[in-house]
């Protein structure tokens, strides 16, 4: 019964004739502890008759010669036949099952009328008590949380960096696109109402391949364009609106709270193999966008480079203080500094900073969220633009 059923079933597949006669036993637990307690029993039964006996042809009636008797039987039996057993098989509960597999197998077939007979009273008594056992633990479900904790205790067999990978693969089901989304104000994008030279300079000048274009409003997004198809169309002649019309592709929009998991599924099953998305609340209103690219980080850690313009996203003060941008977003937070912030609400620095105070604040401002002090230094348009966070024992990824 202690025998690890996922190795078990590991050796069956590998063709393990032991272990194939093992699963069999215990896909029927019924029967395997019929055969067992059957022999166990009678065993013991046996025994303590037989001393008995003995004791009654060596000494009569003598009560102190049978509750000595009947006190070294049990403790034989105790010793012998329950207790050093099965501590030996809960020690090696794989050696011992395998070997006991050849001998319950057949010791089942051959009383098999007996326990069935035996088991038939135990079914009715169960289902006298309204009780409706498993027949198989092999089949019982393991939760996410339980997943998790066979990952961290199997640290010697899997490395650490795989351990995290895994971990973060099994947080994506409760993780959204809200929780790496790339916020509107930070976005690079075209505007297709603006003068040709502007147009130019700006996809001159831009640090990514991908970028949104709207008309007039930055809320009217009306497609993507990929810098590759703006080199190509370059060699023709200048770059115009409306030629970037002409090569534009349609905006993906996706719903705010999308799980990532899902999502990443919807890029991988997009038939035009979609790499970025547009993120909408519920009114339609354009929050941010996410990619391909921010999903898998989520499981692997950060591959990709950064555009300049957030290089010093994080800047580590002589005092030990880290100066960060209020809109990080507090998954990174946690990651790149080790820190706990809670994640449940708000998804930015500058979102949990509003909650907490249930006001804007002016710079200077002091508080302590979740154990860690902080510093506003300076708030611009109704929010928190830079703030200091001082050490509590956090260190920066290097």
């Amino acid at each position: 019964m202690a025998i690890n059923r996922y190795r078990l079933k590991h050796l069956a597949k590998q063709g393990h004739r032991a272990a194939r006669l093992t699963s069999h036993l215990l896909d029927k637990t019924d029967r395997l502890l019929g055969v067992i307690l059957l022999g166990n029993n009678l065993l013991n039964t046996a025994s303590a008759t037989l001393v008995a006996v003995i004791i009654a042809m060596l000494f009569g009636q003598d009560e102190l010669a049978l509750l000595m008797g009947t006190i070294c039987v049990t403790f034989a039996i105790l010793i012998f036949s329950e207790i050093t057993p099965k501590v030996i098989a809960a020690a090696y509960p794989e050696r011992i099952a395998l070997f006991a597999s050849y001998i319950l197998t057949p010791l089942l077939k051959i009383f098999y009328p007996v326990v069935w007979f035996i088991n038939l009273f135990v079914s009715g008594l169960l289902i006298l008590m309204r009780l409706k056992p498993k027949q198989s633990t092999v089949t019982q479900t393991i939760s996410t949380e339980e997943l998790k904790t066979l990952v961290l205790e199997g640290g010697h067999f899997i490395q650490k960096k795989h351990q995290s990978m895994l971990l973060n693969l099994f947080d994506l089901e409760t993780v959204t696109v809200d929780d790496v989304i790339v916020p509107r104000s930070q976005v690079e994008a075209i505007d297709l109402m603006a003068d040709d030279e502007t147009i130019q300079a700006q996809l001159l000048t831009c640090h990514h391949t991908r970028l949104p274009v709207y008309r007039d409003r930055v809320d009217n997004i009306v497609g993507i364009i990929h810098m590759r198809k703006v080199l190509n169309l370059m060699k023709s002649g200048p770059i115009t609106a409306a030629s970037l019309e002409q090569i534009m592709q349609q905006p993906y929009f996706i719903p705010s709270g999308t799980p990532l998991f899902s999502q990443l599924q919807l890029f991988q099953e997009s038939r035009s193999r979609k790499r970025i998305g547009l993120i909408v609340d519920e009114y339609g209103e354009w929050l941010g966008l996410v990619t391909i690219e921010d999903i898998l980080e989520e499981i692997i850690g950060e591959f990709t480079t950064h555009a300049p313009t957030r290089t010093h996203i994080y800047q580590k003060q002589e005092d030990g203080s880290i100066i960060v941008e209020g809109s990080i977003l507090l998954r990174d937070l946690n990651r790149k500094l080790s820190m706990q912030l809670p994640l449940s609400g708000p998804k930015t620095l500058n979102g949990l900073i509003l909650e907490y105070l249930q006001d804007i604040p002016e710079s200077g401002t002091g508080l302590n969220i979740a154990g860690y002090p902080m510093e506003i230094i300076q708030v611009k348009n109704q929010a928190v633009k830079t703030v200091r966070i001082h050490p509590v024992s956090v260190q920066t990824e290097q």
